[in-house]
């Protein structure tokens, strides 16, 4: 049901005995992320969704209305029953909300299994309870159609192949967490989840956790006079690939007291380079971090062997590989809600007479 509360309109919600109108606590109401919007009018919800990378992309405009409702939506909307009770995931980072949020048995669709971790999950797919659907461009439209989600989870500007699916006659709600700017904006997408399954208030409370954490772990970083420089990437089929200096993940390495070796660079997204300009701009930064899937102990003559230049680097001469496995840790599927986490790792590691008790959560210095 949704009602009016003291001037401003709100949902209301059910907690056991009776029926409780939400407050500020469960109303939400994006900080950080640049991506989404959202408006209480007395009788739904409208959710705005925007590319944060680029405000002249397509816009997409969602009404969030109660089952029974039965009146006009406004033109250009496209009307959402909530809550949703079950959903396909096209990404980790769409996964990982709900599975912070604790409702896993929600996500009865996934694209790929790969580098999956959670218990949960791996048993509901055993058991069937949630299903394989394909990849982008080539999915299994018969398979989408059986299991009949509430909803699909979209990442449209990413490598497309939706139009196969959009004869199903299913809502599909792009989340756009990935093209956010900010460690913080991309984690707020929990509230996005949370507003549309009924956890408004638990995702508002998640959130808020995840950025006092971050922010706090931020300001004990915030004058330190000494900022070390990392580079980012691999060779890989004869191209160097990094994220630009406006990414996400720059933003991290700014946030941990670090200087990433692309700053000035304006882009966004993944960078392509060669290894000239990569030895020209990261030759002597301290560190180096490095994320992929390996098998068995990766270590430096594991970098050598695939690449000898490698060793050219001072972040290999004096051991300052920052590494992530992803076949070992849970990367994709918990990493986007856990910021503050890789905040800490890395500061641990620049920084470490700040956190000098800290434990590893994703990243650890390459013995």
């Amino acid at each position: 049901m949704l009602v009016s509360c003291g001037g401003r309109q709100s949902s209301a919600q059910h907690y056991g005995e009776g029926t409780e109108t939400i407050d500020s606590l469960s109303m939400v109401t994006p900080e950080y992320a640049q991506g989404f919007k959202v408006k209480y009018l007395d009788n739904m919800v409208l959710l705005d969704i925007n590319d944060p990378e680029n405000r002249e992309a397509e816009r997409f405009h969602f009404a969030l209305t109660d089952k029974q409702f039965s009146g006009e939506i406004p033109q250009g909307y496209t009307r959402i029953n909530i809550p949703v009770e079950s959903a396909i995931c096209m990404t980790s980072l769409q996964l990982s909300n709900f599975l912070k949020l604790g409702i896993p048995e929600k996500v009865v669709g996934i694209t790929s299994t790969r580098h999956l971790h959670n218990e949960q999950m791996n048993r509901q797919l055993k058991e069937g309870k949630t299903h394989k659907i394909g990849i982008e461009g080539n999915f299994d439209n018969e398979v989408i159609m059986a299991i009949n989600p509430d909803v699909i989870f979209i990442s449209p500007f990413k490598r497309g192949g939706y139009d196969a699916i959009r004869n199903v006659d299913i809502p599909m709600i792009p989340h756009l967490g990935y093209k956010e700017l900010s460690p913080l904006g991309q984690a707020e997408w929990i509230k996005v989840i949370g507003l549309l399954t009924g956890n408004a208030q638990k995702a508002n409370e998640e959130f808020h956790a995840i950025a006092k954490r971050y922010n706090g772990l931020k300001a004990m970083v915030d004058t330190v006079s000494s900022r070390p420089t990392v580079f980012s990437g691999e060779m890989r089929g004869g191209n160097w690939y990094a994220v630009g200096g406006k990414s996400f993940l720059a933003q991290l390495f700014r946030d941990a007291g670090g200087n990433y070796f692309l700053k000035d660079n304006e882009e966004s997204g993944g960078v392509t380079l060669d290894y000239e300009t990569v030895y020209t701009n990261a030759a002597n930064a301290d560190y180096w971090r490095i994320v992929n899937s390996f098998d068995g102990e990766f270590g430096y003559d594991v970098l050598k062997a695939q690449d000898n230049r490698y060793t050219d680097f001072d972040a290999w001469k004096k051991h300052g590989v920052i590494y992530c496995n992803m076949k070992e840790v849970p990367f994709y599927e918990k990493m986007p809600v856990e910021p503050e986490e890789v905040l800490a790792d890395f500061i641990h590691v620049f920084h470490p007479n700040i956190l000098p008790e800290h434990k590893p959560t994703y990243y650890h210095l390459l013995k």
